[in-house]
């Protein structure tokens, strides 16, 4: 079975995010990037199903500009066979990518699309439900646990979500797409001769237009402002001073 793996390139989870001073956009420069935390478990996963034999190849894709393939290389360090990048250097929203995941999910026919199931950047939590729109596939999200029962094609993929009220469990028909929770499971870290051997994998470019659509944002930036600064706590001398301040300041307390 073919795995296919969306990764994106964000700015890594251990930086402090600037803000640019026109507020124009978040400030790159110098700025630390990496693979989504969220991706990095779905490649686990996917390489996860490979060591137990239920897959046979993991394709590793991206859609965004060229540095991008510095985390598409590090999908192939973890463990996978090959990567396509689809360049661009647009602004990409969701429904973009999942409309260039469904071009490729046509053309390469895999038994499973894994993805995070949000980006750390935008946050949106749309991509995997919209690629399952566009392919017509069934769609397990929130995914904290997988597996794959049957045999041939009678393989059928069970996935417990955490959902508001606990733990449910679907069944899906392959082929099928599943988007991955925090607790699916721990992502390795690659090893030095792992990257050196990720270096010769075959990585394949495409652009947009190669598939015959276009991933151009329709929606507009207008300004970007960081949080507001939190405020320090105060200490109080006892459970009457925190009632009566939690009724007149904090006005939770009615």
């Amino acid at each position: 079975m073919k795995v296919l793996v969306a990764v994106k390139r964000v700015i890594d989870y251990n930086v402090k995010i600037r803000v640019k001073p026109d507020n124009s956009d978040v400030d790159l420069t110098n700025v630390k990037m990496a693979m989504n935390p969220f991706c990095e478990i779905a490649v686990e996963e996917a390489v996860r199903l490979k060591e137990r034999g239920v897959a046979t190849e993991i394709v590793a894709v991206t859609v965004g500009p060229k540095a991008a393939q510095e985390q598409l290389r590090t999908a192939l360090a973890l463990g996978a066979d090959r990567a396509i990048h689809v360049e661009t250097d647009e602004r990409v929203e969701s429904l973009g990518a999942a409309k260039a995941l469904a071009k490729l999910v046509e053309e390469e026919q895999p038994g499973l699309v894994i993805l995070g199931k949000q980006a750390i950047d935008t946050d949106n939590n749309q991509t995997g439900q919209m690629l399952a729109a566009l392919t017509g596939l069934p769609q397990g999200t929130f995914a904290s646990k997988i597996s794959v029962e049957g045999e041939g094609d009678e393989k059928r993929l069970q996935v417990t979500r955490e959902i508001d009220g606990g733990l449910q469990t679907v069944e899906l028909s392959l082929p099928a797409i599943v988007t991955t929770d925090l607790r699916l499971n721990e992502p390795r870290y690659a090893k030095l001769p792992d990257i050196m051997k990720a270096k010769k994998k075959p990585m394949d470019v495409k652009s947009p237009t190669d598939l015959g659509i276009e991933v151009a944002s329709k929606v507009k930036l207008l300004k970007v402002e960081p949080p507001a600064e939190r405020q320090g706590g105060v200490k109080v001398g006892s459970v009457d001073e925190l009632v009566d301040k939690l009724k007149n300041e904090a006005k939770v307390i009615s």
